[in-house]
């Protein structure tokens, strides 16, 4: 069986049809008109933008919407889950209380060799830094807007009590622990149990085996017999080094064909423990994990309430934020200087616009402000599957779950810069204050950020600590930021506005620069590699030519001794026969 989005109308399965039908059905009951606006979008991959800003200011206008809002948004019912021996598809939660075709999923231990780290440090610009370097980068990164104010406590926290690094007794079960901003390595480096899930791919769990014996933590990998068949190993103990290789040829099961399973296996966890979905996928892959990871903690939260989620949120996303975020990127943009005088011309073609040009008024009177970074080339699909982890997020809280949800910096991934707008948008981003962070460094911040939320009873991640509005909804506040909204250069730049006070007009003019020079870059190098090219055959042909000629003058010359020796040979016997 497999998650796959419903047939439509049509008889078949559109992507596009059902994200737009999603977003739609998340405010159908608060705000009909817009609902019917989604709905009627003919373009929705270019036309999403707009809608994602309004449901946003929609939800969070009244507690009844905001509530109303995440209850229809997080509801998968529009996501079907077909079995190959029916003729008609099996809804998600039937489909959740389906046996496994396959049997359950069996399980095999790696564990580390090595001592628990005891102080926090995070690779940094080609170093391991840590103690009062660390501090001092971390009041760096707040001083100079590239972080929040909240980052920044929770960080100096962590460090002020080491001992919350202890993870030997926490267990965490990571959806897709193999990927870029999985926190893995850093969870195993303090000791954590860490129960992985992703891909049946070998290189996938070489790689995390491999990262396991370097550290005290432990890795409970899954192994599903109806995949692999016999295997050459006893499950459900430790794992000799020796067989590291073999486990992980048959390591992995995909969470979109067996999120049942999946549930059942996590499910054998004792204790309190960590469900965290960092999954990601190219395309509308990536919403059917989201869906599928949802579908999994929707099921074990029927009989357990020991769970804590664990999500990244994306700066490329529309949040409300408070005033004093609004004033601070406000006095930044009046504070410009001669920068602000040689922009002004610009703004004739609709460059260099402020990031907050409105607030809006909830029906309590409270101002906010839209900090929006949405990102075209991120596309509808993107949006639709971090959209749904943070509905997800928001409505566990509510309902008494502990959940960190922290805002991921911008990260170099690889699905990021294998874009060449986005790709050249992070080249640029430096002239302009904002920081690109490095995979390593990010997760490793992540992982601290997530070890703050499971031990300081205090944090926001607690649903008993009150938080500062009376809503629970898209709030910047509920969000520990590692991008920050108070100290927003005025500069324009490549998109992340909630971080750096941007306006998409001026991203885009950006953009254009930065993929230009990029373009530009590239001709030059491909011109470069066919010059080599070009030498490379040259010097072969030329080569080649040489051998040839080589070869002809020594044919030449063999020949010519031979006839000397035969003329030779031939005088000699003419003499001796008398002729």
């Amino acid at each position: 069986m497999a998650v796959t989005f419903p047939r439509g109308g049509d008889g078949k399965r559109s992507t596009t049809a059902t994200g737009r039908a999603i977003f739609a059905d998340s405010v159908r009951e608060v705000d009909p008109p817009l609902s019917g606006r989604i709905e009627h979008t003919k373009d929705w991959r270019k036309g999403y933008i707009t809608p994602m800003r309004e449901i946003v200011v929609s939800a969070a206008s009244t507690p009844r919407q905001q509530s109303l809002s995440l209850e229809q948004g997080s509801n998968p019912r529009t996501v079907a889950l077909p079995l190959p021996e029916m003729v008609e598809d099996l809804t998600l939660s039937q489909a959740m209380e389906t046996p496994a075709e396959n049997g359950d999923i069996e399980s095999v231990t790696v564990r580390g060799r090595a001592s628990r780290e005891e102080e926090f440090s995070i690779p940094y610009q080609g170093r391991r830094i840590f103690g009062a370097d660390l501090r001092r980068q971390i009041d760096k990164w707040v001083s100079t807007g590239i972080a929040e104010p909240s980052f920044g406590q929770a960080l100096h926290l962590v460090m002020d009590n080491p001992d919350w690094l202890d993870l030997r007794d926490t267990n965490i079960a990571i959806l897709g622990a193999g990927a870029e901003m999985a926190p893995t390595r850093s969870l195993l480096r303090w000791g954590a149990k860490i129960h992985a899930l992703d891909l049946p791919r070998p290189e996938i769990w070489q790689r995390l085996i491999e990262i396991t014996r370097g550290t005290p933590g432990s890795l409970r990998i899954p192994i599903s017999p109806g995949d692999v068949g016999e295997t050459p190993f006893t499950t459900g103990g430790n794992i000799h080094s020796e067989d590291d290789s073999i486990i992980a040829s048959v390591a992995g099961i995909d969470l979109l064909n067996q999120p049942a399973a999946i549930a059942q296996w996590i499910n054998q966890i004792e204790g309190r423990f960590v469900l965290g979905n960092y999954t990601y996928a190219d395309g509308a892959v990536h919403a059917l994990l989201s869906v599928s990871a949802d579908a999994v903690f929707t099921q074990l939260a029927k009989t357990r309430k020991d769970i804590t989620l664990a999500f990244l949120a994306t700066p490329t996303d529309v949040f409300m934020v408070p005033m004093e975020c609004v004033n601070a990127s406000r006095a930044r943009w009046n504070d410009r200087g001669l920068a602000g005088a040689l922009q002004s011309p610009l703004r004739i073609f609709g460059q260099f616009e402020p990031n907050y040009p409105t607030t809006y008024f909830t029906d309590d009177g409270t101002e906010l402000g839209l900090s929006d970074s949405l990102v075209l080339q991120q596309g509808p699909n993107y949006l639709l599957a971090k959209r749904i982890q943070r509905w997800r997020a928001l409505v566990a809280r509510h309902e008494g779950f502990s959940v960190s949800l922290n805002l991921a910096p911008a990260t170099r991934t690889q699905s990021v810069v294998k874009n060449r707008a986005l790709a050249a948008a992070y080249a640029g981003a430096g002239r302009f204050g904002v920081e690109v962070f490095e995979p390593a460094t990010s997760t490793a911040l992540m992982a601290a950020m997530l070890v703050h939320d499971l031990r300081n009873p205090l944090s926001t991640a607690n649903p008993s600590t009150p938080l500062k509005t009376r809503w629970i909804s898209l709030w910047w506040e509920q969000i520990t930021v590692v991008c920050g909204a108070r100290h927003m250069p005025p500069d324009p730049c490549w998109g992340l506005r909630p971080c750096w006070g941007c306006s998409s007009r001026a991203r885009r003019c950006d953009e254009r620069i930065d993929t230009s020079r990029a373009r530009r870059c590239d001709e030059k190098m491909r011109t470069s590699r066919a010059r080599r090219c070009d030498e490379r055959i040259d010097t072969s042909r030329a080569r080649r030519c040489d051998e040839r000629i080589d070869t002809s003058r020594a044919h030449r010359c063999d020949e010519q001794e031979k006839a000397r020796a035969t003329g030779g040979l031939s005088r000699g016997l003419s003499c001796r026969l008398g002729w």
